[in-house]
């Protein structure tokens, strides 16, 4: 993702913090703003269920594709 930055430049902008470690997994982040992972996995499900039980009302899931992965979407 890119957001543009005080001159209208684009800057890059990670999702997740440190996601090289979460390749080919799904990631459940605190917010947009704060991306510290809760809970990371194969089984969305199971991520995001976790990411409740942890106290989370409501985390972003995000999957991170392994380097080199093509997306169709």
């Amino acid at each position: 993702m890119h957001v543009l930055d005080k001159r209208g430049a684009m800057e890059q902008y990670a999702l997740v913090n440190n996601a090289d470690q979460y390749s080919g997994q799904y990631v459940a982040v605190r917010s947009f703003a704060d991306r510290t992972v809760i809970s990371h996995g194969a089984e969305p499900l199971a991520v995001l269920t976790e990411a409740k039980e942890k106290g989370v009302a409501d985390p972003v899931l995000i999957f991170v594709p392994e380097q080199n992965m093509i997306h169709i979407y």
